[in-house]
Parts: structure tokens; C-alpha cells; sequence
């Protein structure tokens, strides 16, 4: 693993960022193709929060924290922290004081593939975080890693300024060299939502609004009446 601190990654603009607040999280996925989640093991600690922000990667040895120290000096205003290990840990990675720190710096919120603790704090101090456990074994601080390097969740490649979209459903990435197309996607797929949900509201069928009837009529599935209907 290299050993490294990349300072100053690209990032898409802070208007293309914004643009994403306000959507969640499920349908960003789908405009894009139903990719760029992060499964559904990485859990929230809190409910109700949604956050969009700017990938601050973290690359770790299991049970070392050291490399997150590093980070909080890379991390500013709307950046996320992304922590993940080089292989797979529960111990408890990430807390209230860390958390403290980011949150002077104005980061949006923090996604640990591992394990969090402190987490009545964390939400007392309104941190939103995205954790794989939760757990109170702590860490030790001697092992290199690196920062702002690309990371690997669920078979998701996560680099630095990437887009992330976090709320209750999950999490999902957006690559910072697709932000544009993909905020405009998530855009027509939110206005595509909004009018399904208002013609349901006028009592349309998803069955007739989505063109179903005869794609059941091809399947075989026949309409009978039942034989004590009245």
C-alpha cells in the first residue's frame, strides 16, 4: 500500500454539489443506472439526516486511526470523510472527538467501513455518520496509510472530490468527472417522480400510467373473477 497524503484533489464545483441537495439518495441512483451505491451494510447512525458532499478518502490499517489524524488537515467546508481499511475491521475507528474537529472545519458528515462508537454523542452534536459497526474497541495510532488516494467499498471505487449522496436509504457516489450529467439526470429523474406522484394523487393506476397491462396479458396472468365474489 502506498503511503501517501494527496493534498488539493479536483472537485466539481460547489454549485454542482449543491444541486444534489434535495435529492436522495435512491433516486440519484437510478438516473444513473441504478450504480454508484455503497450497499446496504454501511448503516446509518441517526435517522433523518441527509447530507451531499465531496469525497475526503482515508486509507487505513485495521484497527489504526493514524491516517484519519492526517486526513481532518486535508478535509474543508462540504468535504465528507470516507474511511475504509485495508482489510476488513469492526474496531471502533472513529468518535466524538474527531468528529468535533471535522465539524470546526465545516465537513458535512463521515462514511467509516468499519466501526464507529460515541454514537449518542455524535448525534447530540448533530455529525451525521455512515458505519459498517458499532462497536467501543479502540485503536492504536503507528501504522502509515494514505489520504485522498482512490478506495474501494462494496466493489465501488470512491476517489477524492467524488460527489457523495448520503441520507436514510443509503449512500450513493457520484464520479466528479460525471457530476454535470449526472445532476442533470437526477434533475429529470426527480421531475419524473414528482409527476407519477401527482397522478397517482388523481387516483392513476401505476398499472396504466406504466404501460403494464399487456406486459402481464404476455406473461399469461389472466384476470378471473372469484368464485364467491358477490
Amino acid at each position: 500500500m502506498e503511503t501517501v497524503i494527496l493534498t488539493d484533489p479536483p472537485k466539481p464545483p460547489r454549485e454542482t454539489v449543491e444541486g444534489f441537495a434535495g435529492i436522495g439518495a435512491a433516486t440519484v441512483g437510478e438516473a444513473l443506472g441504478r450504480t454508484g451505491d455503497l450497499g446496504s451494510d454501511l448503516r446509518p447512525i441517526q435517522t433523518g439526516a441527509r447530507i451531499v458532499g465531496t469525497a475526503v478518502t482515508v486509507l487505513s490499517w485495521p484497527g489504526d486511526n493514524l491516517m484519519i489524524h492526517a486526513a481532518i488537515e486535508q478535509c474543508g467546508p462540504g468535504d465528507i470523510l470516507v474511511v475504509v481499511t485495508r482489510s476488513p475491521s469492526q474496531h471502533g475507528m472513529f468518535g466524538e472527538l474527531f468528529a468535533t474537529g471535522l465539524q470546526h472545519r465545516g465537513v458535512a458528515g463521515a462514511i467509516i467501513d468499519a466501526g464507529v462508537r460515541d454514537t449518542q454523542e455524535l448525534r447530540d452534536m448533530g455529525f451525521p455518520v455512515w458505519a459498517r459497526h458499532i462497536n467501543v474497541l479502540g485503536t492504536v495510532k503507528n501504522t502509515p496509510g494514505a489520504v485522498n488516494v482512490p478506495v474501494v467499498i462494496n466493489g465501488q471505487v470512491i476517489d477524492a472530490g467524488d460527489i457523495l449522496v448520503c441520507d436514510d436509504d443509503g449512500i450513493v457516489v457520484v464520479p466528479r468527472g460525471q457530476a454535470d450529467d449526472a445532476l442533470a439526470k437526477s434533475r429529470a429523474r426527480l421531475a419524473k417522480e414528482e409527476a407519477t406522484r401527482a397522478s397517482f394523487l388523481k387516483g392513476e393506476l401505476g398499472l396504466d400510467r406504466y404501460g403494464m397491462r399487456p406486459v402481464l396479458a404476455d406473461l399469461g396472468v389472466t384476470y378471473r373473477r372469484h368464485p364467491e365474489a358477490r
